[in-house]
């Protein structure tokens, strides 16, 4: 029994078992020096390139949102419809990308530099299987799909805008995956510099697209696309030109292995899944929005919802430097700082929020106001600003169940951190929204506070789980030795 787990223990390092060491200081960047070090410092330097580059990425997001408010509500409705659908994309970019972090720096932990290329390789090459199958699929049964979704009157602005924005599918999935093999190695700067530049490009080009090219709704997808396939192309030039990153993506380093394949799948699909569950969980709501208060609903709640994802961003940037050093520390058998990593996450995104909560709940009428600044959709703001009020509860009890995730995912445990978000989306936020908009006649504010309720009950879920974990693996290790 004692042998067994610890074999069991040990068996953190992925692909090759001929561990190339990479110990040595001349072997190190930057980042892998800083993530093999203090996970609390480690934490602090990595997300705090994240939140830049995050910000920025969900500035562009808000600033679609505002330019094609100006075009109508049934425009804004139009891409709310579609967000379900461009969510998944979203989840898989970053459910690879996540994968990819995961595996790497479990190898980085390892000390095994021959896994260490080969699984960013691997990373590359199911990125682009995806990206063929889902382009194709997707462009095929677009129409379908957003008719069941409730699409309805807005149908034909919805397709003009989906079509050209899963064209681009292939530059989504590319960059997620290259920021996780960059994330993996400690390089977020890197990361920041590229997000900023698809970002800004995104923000110029919006107006230019929507407006005085007269390109309407499409505009705003096409300026997605372009600012996409310009940051891929950096992307490719930094990895296989400059070649200065620490993982070295050549096809000299590249072995087909199931065992690698595995190790980023694992956390890979059930980290894409979590988002599909949120896309599922999104497109229920919009159903029950529409049952309850019609499709204004669903554009107060699409508008809304993308500055809450912006509140957010510093708890979701914490929650990703987790993943890789969970990673690490795993792959080196260091388990005390997975508790060091998930203690302090959870207190560093517990005081972020509760400044974010009380800023937005003081400026949630002016914020609103960005979406009424056209008279088709001024009656909306202050709707808006009441959702914004009552998701100040929401971002306290979300960085228990960020950070937790995140520990899974980093040790490999993707399907436990997929079963989590499952229970907080599916299992209490879909009900609770149910239940209070309907059950209990509270309309859409039912909806609202049923995201609140259903994410008090998931954190505190997913923190007990974590806890649970880290605590019997260190005592797994006592035994072994």
């Amino acid at each position: 029994m004692k042998d067994k787990m610890k074999d069991n223990i040990s068996s953190s390092s992925v692909g090759s078992d001929k561990n190339e060491s990479i110990g040595d200081l001349g072997g190190k960047t930057e980042g892998v020096a800083l993530i093999t070090g203090d996970p609390k410092k480690a934490i602090i330097k990595l997300a705090g390139p994240l939140v830049v580059a995050m910000i920025l990425t969900s500035t562009y997001n808000l600033v679609d949102a505002i330019w094609v408010s100006g075009l109508g509500g049934n425009a804004l409705a139009a891409v709310g419809f579609v967000t379900p659908l461009f969510m998944i994309l979203v989840g898989l970019s970053n459910g690879l990308g996540a994968g990819a972090t995961s595996a790497i720096s479990r190898c980085i932990g390892a000390r095994n530099q021959e896994g260490v290329n080969n699984t960013a390789m691997h990373t590359l090459i199911i990125t682009i299987i995806f990206a063929v199958i889902l382009t194709v699929l997707l462009e095929i049964f677009l129409n379908p799909v957003l008719l069941t979704l409730g699409a309805g009157e807005t149908i034909g602005l919805a397709i003009e805008y989906g079509r050209v924005t899963f064209a681009g599918t292939i530059f989504m999935l590319f960059t997620g995956a290259a920021y996780g093999i960059l994330r993996s190695e400690g390089d977020t700067k890197r990361t920041m510099h590229a997000m900023m530049v698809s970002s800004l490009v995104n923000i110029v080009l919006d107006p230019i697209l929507i407006y005085l090219a007269g390109w309407g709704i499409a505009g705003a997808a096409w300026a997605t696309l372009i600012s996409q396939a310009l940051v891929s192309v950096i992307l490719l030039y930094w990895f296989f030109k400059k070649k200065d990153t620490f993982v070295n993506l050549s096809w000299e380093f590249f072995k087909v292995d199931l065992k690698v394949t595995r190790s980023i799948l694992a956390v890979g699909l059930p980290a894409s899944a979590e988002f599909m569950v949120m896309s599922a969980v999104t497109a229920i709501l919009n159903v029950i929005l529409v049952q309850v208060s019609g499709t204004d609903a669903v554009a107060v709640y699409s508008a809304g919802w993308r500055v809450v994802i912006m509140a957010i961003i510093p708890l979701v940037a914490v929650g990703t430097s987790v993943i890789t050093l969970s990673g690490v520390a795993y792959g080196a058998r260091k388990y005390q700082n997975l508790r060091i990593a998930h203690t302090y996450s959870i207190k560093l995104g517990l005081a972020v929020a509760s400044i974010t909560g009380v800023l937005t709940f003081i400026f949630a009428p002016y914020i609103a106001q960005i979406f009424a600044y056209s008279p088709e959709t001024a009656y909306l703001a202050p709707t808006i600003a009441a959702f914004l009020q009552v998701m100040c509860v929401f971002y306290i009890f979300v960085p228990p169940g960020i950070m937790s995730s995140s520990v899974f995912q980093g040790v490999g445990k993707g399907v436990t951190s997929l079963i989590l978000t499952v229970l907080r989306q599916l299992l209490f936020v879909a009900i609770f929204a149910y239940l209070l908009a309907i059950n209990f006649k509270m309309g859409q504010q039912g909806v609202w506070w049923g995201i609140v309720a259903g994410d008090i009950a998931g954190g505190v879920v997913a923190y007990l789980w974590a806890r649970l974990y880290i605590s019997r693996i260190q005592k797994q290790v006592g035994i072994a030795k």
